[in-house]
């Protein structure tokens, strides 16, 4: 699963940190208790599924079929997750012959007594004819998903306009079992058959392959789908909806894509790199994509990403994106390639259980890092890297082991450790084997486990085999461990001895770390590399010279996952810049350039960076010039507008639109202006804050004309800020659509202030429901252990008090004391304990 609430979170880490701290106050007895393995009592063998659907009242009618056996010792008892539901029989299957059987049910389990003792060598089926009431049950959620009712229906009765009517199914981590009767645990596999009963005029989609449909006499249709190779029961899937299906294919193998209509145009912008994605994936492996098909699907309302059912991953709408979006290259990439790689790492060989769940997304995440480089480069690649470690750094995850054995619920696995940190610590061991071990190594382990469940040891074993050495120091501080090193490194050069000593300090609480690092020493641009091992609280590290290096440049891999305060000069990080190839190299000379901004060295720095090949460090380098300085406005300011002119790079160009309109001069209005029609979303919607700047008024007439289009990306949110400053209420149906619209990320939560100070003066009681609506939907996508519901609470309280205080001189207090009481039910509806 990609979680793209964690791009928002991540980036709020005093609340992240202060919800954290409450819960370590509040309950601390998670901490006593060990989460082990689930035992094997009863192992699935096949799942039979025969559903049809119940929009109205929004249930699964659904009769099962569940085949097992003892999974070593005799049992004349079985227990079956099963939430919520209304249990209408319970028998054991036969042939023909249903048998019926005692059994109990609490709401959560069904406990089954079986008719007699059986052995492992013994095969038999439970059938279930139940209801299963999705929306009646209620449990608690996760950063990868809010709620846990497995199964969803979007606008079944199609009274929301202009909303699709949907099923999907999200089952990690237990969710499935609340829409079918199983062993809810990722440590079970098995088969599965689903025939499923739906209106004739929607499309389905499932695991396996579709081997049938048969048009009923009464406006329906059933499809059957089977899945002939084990899975885990988290990964069951059922789509439903009226979708375009856009056929492709790979090595025979159906990959077809299921969108909303009016994107099938698009489709293929959108996931057309997934064939090349299976191959590259399939090549370095060295196991070719695994399953019979591979089908992606976009799901309304779904707000965790995207999530890697076999054979039928499931997106979130933000991966439908019109072709103006994609003019600024597809957004959704990353996590098409991040699900695609879970079909390896997560289904074919699936962690035993969640403490290990690093077993399934450090690898979907580091995916990311391996498909950046083969398409793209290593720029992009390391740019990816560098970012999601600062994510994990800013997460202040410090205390968690990645291998976690002890939490306060299975959803706290979902985090920044889990992901992020375990993706760097990938590429770290990736670079301390080398690439070939490594990935003979992953070809090992997939092999070993196919169809099987693993954990983290497994992993080390292969490694080990493949490389003949003994990697338990790198698991026990890397996957059994927590926190991560804090180097601090000086270098001190003596000249008259012709040597330079290299002095590593690491200055973490807890356990040192064993970091086999390079160090590469410039004279000019001829380089020596050396390789070392620190590993104390303080190493000392010694190199000759005949005359005193230019650089001494410790990492010069730059694949440590380490906060590092690096005591190079200036002319250090200018050589480093100019000499040093890694994209970390050239960005810490940056970064170290631009607090220095006075120094004529670091302005020379910064003008050979405004021209670096990448274009993610030009633009960065353009977002942290300060411009109010002579210096730098008479040294940069021409090459900046040159940029803004003519740069080659959507992206690149934006920056330099959005750093000339913080200038704050009128002469460049006729730039801004006509960079407000580009087809690149980013570059108009920076191009519209920049006229705003320096003529607010035209910024809002073009505002007006633009809100009369299809907006969406940056330019929605520009001309959204727009309309909220402006007070305009007229404008409020364009803010809440455009709000709506958003997806969970940090521009949709800096909008949530203005928002409601403006909803604070509106008079429409209409308009004011409608803007708290929106506002709550997007808090309550976010779970509440991440503390950001307060927030978002004590700003809707502020209309409150706004409503309070005009409502002293109003002479419509009764729309007042509605509007009042609406957002006073809303705030106490917050949900809890997510």
């Amino acid at each position: 699963m990609k979680k793209i609430l964690l791009l928002l979170l991540s980036a709020l880490p005093a609340f992240v940190a202060l919800a954290q701290e409450e819960e370590h106050r509040s309950d601390t007895a998670w901490k006593k208790t060990y989460r082990e393995s689930t035992p094997k009592i009863n192992d699935l063998i096949h799942t039979k599924l025969d559903a049809s659907f119940d929009y109205s009242k929004s249930q699964l009618l659904g009769k099962t079929w569940v085949t097992l056996k003892p999974h070593f010792y005799p049992t004349d008892s079985l227990t079956l997750d099963a939430k919520g539901m209304d249990i209408k029989k319970v028998a054991l299957s036969a042939g023909s012959k249903l048998t019926d059987l005692k059994y109990t049910y609490d709401g959560l389990f069904l406990n089954i007594k079986l008719p007699r003792t059986f052995k492992n060598s013994e095969q038999y089926t439970i059938y279930i004819d139940y209801v299963s009431k999705p929306n009646e049950f209620k449990t608690k959620g996760s950063a990868a998903i809010t709620d846990a009712k497995g199964l969803y229906f979007i606008n079944p009765t199609g009274s929301e306009k202009g909303k699709p009517t949907q099923i999907w199914t999200q089952g990690e981590t237990e969710g499935t079992s609340v829409w079918i009767p199983t062993i809810d645990r990722p440590n079970q596999k098995t088969t599965n058959e689903f025939i499923l009963r739906v209106p004739q005029k929607y499309v389905t989609l499932s695991n396996g392959k579709l081997t049938g449909q048969k048009v009923n006499g009464d406006g329906t249709r059933t499809d059957t789908w089977k899945m002939d190779q084990p899975h885990s029961p988290y990964l069951f899937f059922i789509g439903v909806g009226d979708y375009a299906i856009i056929k492709d294919s790979y090595k025979g193998k159906e990959v077809n894509y299921y969108v909303e209509k009016e994107y099938a145009p698009v489709a293929k912008k959108i996931f057309g790199e997934t064939p090349e994605m299976m191959g590259f994936y399939s090549r370095i492996l060295g196991v070719e994509y695994p399953w019979v098909k591979y089908s992606q699907i976009v799901g309304r309302d779904y707000v965790s990403g995207a999530m890697e059912n076999t054979t039928a991953t499931l997106h979130q709408e933000s991966a439908q994106q019109d072709a103006r979006q994609l003019v600024d290259g597809n957004g959704w990439e990353s996590v098409i390639a991040h699900e695609l790689f879970h079909q390896w790492f997560g289904d074919y060989v699936t962690t035993e259980s969640w403490s290990n769940l690093t077993l399934n997304e450090s690898f979907a995440n580091y995916s990311e890092y391996l498909w950046e480089e083969y398409k793209r480069g290593k720029d992009y690649a390391d740019e990816h890297n560098y970012s999601d470690m600062q994510n994990y750094i800013f997460s202040q995850s410090q205390e968690k082991d990645l291998v976690r054995f002890y939490y306060n619920d299975k959803e706290d696995m979902f985090d920044a450790v889990s992901y992020h940190k375990g993706g760097r610590i990938l590429n770290m061991l990736r670079n301390t084997v080398g690439d070939s071990a490594f990935f003979k190594s992953l070809n090992l382990y997939l092999t070993t486990n196919k169809f099987k469940n693993a954990e983290a040891h497994q992993l080390r074993l292969a490694f080990e085999e493949v490389t003949g050495r003994d990697l338990n120091w790198f698991w026990n501080q890397w996957y059994f461990g927590a926190g991560h090193p804090k180097l601090t490194i000086d270098y001190v050069y003596d000249d008259a001895a012709g040597k330079v000593d290299v002095i590593v300090k690491q200055t973490q609480q807890g356990q040192l770390f064993r970091l086999p690092v390079k160090v590469d020493i410039y004279n000019g641009e001829k380089k020596e590399t050396h390789n070392v091992v620190s590993e104390n609280a303080v190493d000392t590290f010694s190199f000759k010279y005949k005359s005193r290096p230019d650089l001494v440049n410790f990492d010069a891999d730059k694949v440590l996952l380490a906060e590092k305060k690096d005591n190079k000069t200036l002319d250090n990080y200018s050589h480093q810049y100019k000499y040093a190839k890694n994209y970390v190299d050239r960005r810490e000379a940056v970064d170290f350039a631009v607090r220095k901004q006075d120094d004529p060295k670091a302005i020379a720095l910064l003008k050979s960076a405004l021209a670096d090949k990448f274009p993610a460090l030009r633009s960065q380098v353009i977002s942290k010039l300060d411009m109010k300085r002579e210096v730098v406005r008479t040294q940069l300011l021409e090459t900046v507008l040159n940029i803004a002119k003519s740069d080659a790079d959507r992206s690149v160009k934006s920056a330099a639109i959005s750093a000339l309109g913080n200038i704050k001069d009128i002469s460049y209005a006729p730039l801004f202006k006509q960079n407000i029609t580009d087809s690149s979303y980013t570059l108009a919607g920076s191009a519209l804050e920049a006229l705003n700047k320096v003529d607010s008024n035209e910024a809002l007439e073009q505002a007006k004309k633009l809100s009369e289009q299809s907006v969406k990306g940056k330019l929605a949110e520009a001309v959204t800020r727009i309309f909220v400053a402006s007070g305009d209420a007229s404008a409020f149906p364009f803010i809440a659509k455009a709000f709506q619209d958003m997806p969970p990320n940090q521009a949709k939560f800096e909008l949530v202030a203005p928002i409601t100070v403006m909803l604070g003066k509106i008079e429409s009681t209409e308009y004011v429901k409608q803007g708290v609506d929106e506002i709550v939907k997007f808090r309550n996508a976010i779970p509440e252990q991440y503390g950001i519901s307060p927030v978002i609470n004590n700003f809707l309280n502020n209309v409150i008090q706004a409503k309070q205080k005009a409502s002293s001189s109003s002479a419509n207090k009764a729309a007042l004391t509605e509007q009042i009481d609406y957002i006073k039910a809303q705030i106490e509806g917050s949900k809890k304990g997510f």
